[in-house]
């Protein structure tokens, strides 16, 4: 089977790298294009994952569309040297339009709830679109929901291991406590009428935090001066062992908010839309807590990061959660392989037996 998948993030490099390496194996063929942003080509390169660049886009409306059209322009002259069977990528706005096109089809992984443009691109070009049970909509009929999140697909116990080498690269002493607080830039589409974390906040909670342990911040925007001094410096492939032995994440980031519930590490999530896995893990597993962006409620949420950093059994309750979280869950790496690779009889069998997705094993 040839494979095209498209790259738009750095957590889609991780989504898709366990899938991409063990369907290798079984000589499958893949083809990758990504966008040139943060940190996705370094992600890329260390995971030995050859792929060609669709460019880096831009910040104005208009730029936007012209780079939208010049990534389709690439996908598509990129389908027709390499003849996929089928596309796959995170949302579908890229893939399924030229899988649509050239009569193949196209699957799409799915975890954000108000992404209302990849909606509409996946429901009417895309094949099939997956998501995790927790995700709070029904985008169409073409709509399946497995039992697990996205960032199982490379924090599964099966895929990931801790390095406590990660005290090195922070030059910190082993066991010494530290916080990750993470700052976004609010450029994605569905991130209009955002504003995230005030500056003044921004500069409080990091004052606060440092009170109780070492603070390091992870920013997609610009620091203003009184900040630069705690920005994280390590390679990207480490931040999984950042988020696993930190004390607490505090930030913008749904993705590294699950993260951190997938490892064991408390996370304090800022946002006006929220997500339906982060709502889960916090009302099934209670290892996050979101909050939403008003003033009162960023108030509430640096509070809380105080009253856990005071926990002194902290990490301890929350690998408790963690563990039953994760006996709960898939392995969602094991079932996209059968899914893709028993593709089209995979919707049949779906489709007439949801709980078929069980037999994947969830240790």
């Amino acid at each position: 089977m040839k494979i095209l998948i498209d790259i738009g993030h750095p957590a889609h490099v991780h989504y898709f790298r366990n899938f991409i390496k063990i369907m290798t194996d079984k000589n499958h063929e893949f083809f990758v294009t990504a966008r040139d942003r943060s940190v996705i080509f370094k992600l890329l390169n260390y995971y030995n994952i050859d792929f060609i660049s669709r460019g880096s886009g831009s910040k104005t409306f208009v730029g936007k569309i012209v780079y939208a059209f010049y990534s389709l322009f690439i996908i598509f002259r990129s389908a027709l040297k390499f003849k996929p069977d089928i596309f796959i990528s995170q949302g579908g706005v890229y893939t399924s339009p030229i899988a649509k096109l050239l009569n193949k089809a196209s699957i799409s992984t799915e975890d954000t709830e108000n992404a209302a443009i990849s909606h509409k691109i996946s429901k009417l070009f895309g094949s099939y679109i997956l998501s995790p049970t927790c995700f709070e909509k029904k985008i169409s009929k073409k709509h399946l929901k497995y039992n697990s999140y996205q960032e199982l697909f490379y924090l599964h116990p099966k895929y990931y291991a801790p390095n406590s080498e990660i005290y090195n690269y922070l030059n910190l002493d082993k066991g010494e406590k530290f916080v990750i607080i993470r700052f976004v830039d609010w450029n994605a589409h569905h991130d209009i009428g955002h504003n995230g974390i005030s500056l003044g906040n921004k500069l409080k909670v990091v004052k606060k935090l440092s009170e109780y342990a070492k603070v390091f911040i992870l920013s997609e925007c610009e620091l203003p001066n009184e900040l630069i001094q705690f920005k994280i410096n390590i390679p990207p492939e480490r931040m999984h062992d950042a988020l696993y032995y930190a004390e607490l994440l505090y930030g913008e980031s749904s993705t590294m908010a699950s993260e951190s519930a997938c490892v064991g590490t408390p996370a304090i999530f800022i946002d006006n839309e929220g997500r339906g896995y982060t709502t889960e893990e916090e009302h099934k597993y209670g290892l996050v807590f979101n909050f939403k962006e008003t003033l009162d409620d960023q108030e509430k949420s640096i509070q809380k990061a105080v009253s856990l950093l005071e926990n002194i059994n902290l990490k301890e309750e929350w690998h408790i959660s963690n563990k039953k979280m994760i006996s709960d869950k898939i392995n969602p790496t094991e079932f996209l392989v059968w899914f893709i690779e028993n593709y089209p009889k995979s919707i049949k069998i779906m489709t007439e037996n949801l709980d078929f997705q069980l037999k994947f094993s969830k240790t």
